[in-house]
This record gives structure tokens, C-alpha cells and sequence, in this order.
């Protein structure tokens, strides 16, 4: 975003859009974490330093596209846990940025198991 005041010009790097969107997205009940895809290894928990991974962003002068890779917790609707983030990602930027974000495009990557089911399915397996 590029703003002309009479004080001078305003802009809003994708990088912050991107990290705003990648907040906002870990937030999101359901959402387990973000996969930074294949190239990048096994999804991981983000924080503050590494919050862009799964995130990819369009930022033009007044509009914003956001696309995001994600790991949803198992057992939930995975709809609409999508739906609320995409709500929330929507939100949180626009809310922050002045931007007006014209698309949220959610891929899911996996299913993340709590510890205590994967140990469970580990002992069967063996």
C-alpha cells in the first residue's frame, strides 16, 4: 500500500502483511500450524520471527491477496475452520493495514494429532 499525504508517502511491506496474516491465521481455533510445504520440511509451530512461513502474499496500492498453507487440528470440520480464518486473516489485515483484501485462499496441507493419539498409534502399530 502507497499513500500520498502532504507529509509524505505511506507504504506497507508485504512482509508485514504477510506476518499480520500469519498471526492472525495461528489464532484461529482448529488451526494446528502453518506448513511451510514440501520444500521447507514438516510443517512447524510458528512464532513472532518465522510467522510469514505458509504465507504468501499480493499487496497492491489498495488491495491485498493472501494465500496460506495450513495444518488443521484432526476432529474438527475442516470447512469451517477455513471459513473463520479466512474471516479472521480478512480482519486482522484490513483492521491494520487500511488494505482491502479481495481474496483469503486457504490450501490444507495435513492433520495434526495430539501427542497422546499419536503415541496410542504408534503402540498399535508395533
Amino acid at each position: 500500500m502507497a499513500e500520498d499525504l502532504q507529509t509524505g508517502m505511506i507504504r506497507i511491506s508485504d512482509d508485514v502483511v504477510a506476518t499480520i496474516a500469519g498471526l492472525a491465521a495461528l489464532e484461529t481455533p482448529g488451526v494446528a500450524a502453518m506448513s511451510g510445504g514440501i520444500s521447507e520440511g514438516l510443517a512447524k509451530r510458528l512464532s513472532g520471527k518465522n510467522a510469514q512461513r505458509g504465507v504468501s502474499v499480493e499487496v497492491g496500492q489498495l488491495e491485498a491477496a493472501i494465500d496460506l498453507r495450513i495444518i488443521v487440528q484432526y476432529g474438527i470440520p475442516i470447512q469451517e475452520v477455513c471459513r473463520q480464518l479466512q474471516e479472521n486473516v480478512r480482519e486482522a489485515v484490513e483492521n491494520m493495514t487500511g488494505l482491502n483484501v479481495v481474496e483469503v485462499n486457504v490450501k490444507v496441507e495435513g492433520v495434526a494429532f495430539k501427542d497422546d493419539e499419536l503415541e496410542e498409534a504408534a503402540a498399535r502399530i508395533k
